[in-house]
């Protein structure tokens, strides 16, 4: 292939992507090219609600951590709150950038969440349950990102953003057990 075939191979005619543009203008960042935009905001919907049960466990367990290193774990426990109240609205713009509602609704929260808000009654049990939540988040980050690799570039990025602090949530959580019980089980 020479090189100015090569270079226009993947680019579409211009005068076609700017009557696509003109087109349907109510629908703003989603052109007809957008696959599958319902689908997309499906599964975005699921993710705010993960997020927003995340917010709301980390948050409880800040406030009520109790114990002789209680201080310096529920300082962990708000920086996560946070870091998930950054995720949520992060994904909440681009529901509405994709020209969707985001879901806030508290009606029907714990089906949409793939993680649970659990209910600790000790530290330990809390930081647990907060390293089963971020674990499944990882997961659940890793299957959403190989769905929209091609589909969506700016969502993938987006999602590749969060399983990025959803990681370091785990891998803090993984820190603050191995202390208070000890060399981690290598089973």
């Amino acid at each position: 292939m020479d090189q100015d075939v090569a270079k226009n191979y993947f680019l579409r005619d211009v005068k076609t992507l700017r009557a696509q543009a003109a087109k349907s203008l109510d629908d703003g960042a989603v052109t007809e090219g957008y696959p599958a935009v319902e689908r997309a905001i499906d599964l975005l919907q699921s993710v705010l609600a993960t997020e927003i049960v995340c917010v709301l466990r980390y948050t409880m367990n800040a406030i009520s951590v109790a114990g002789l290193s209680s201080k310096s774990v529920a300082e962990e426990f708000e920086e996560h709150a946070d870091d998930e109240r950054e995720h949520m609205t992060m994904i909440a713009e681009r529901i509405d950038q994709l020209g969707g509602v985001p879901n806030f609704d508290p009606a029907d929260l714990a089906s949409r969440s793939a993680t649970e808000y659990g209910h600790a009654d000790t530290l330990v049990e809390m930081v647990r349950q907060n390293l089963v939540a971020e674990r499944i988040a990882v997961e659940h980050y890793r299957d959403l990102i190989g769905y929209f690799h091609d589909k969506d570039p700016t969502t993938r990025r987006l999602l590749e953003h969060i399983l990025q602090d959803e990681e370091e949530h785990a891998a803090d959580m993984h820190d603050l057990l191995v202390a208070h019980e000890g060399k981690p089980d290598l089973k």
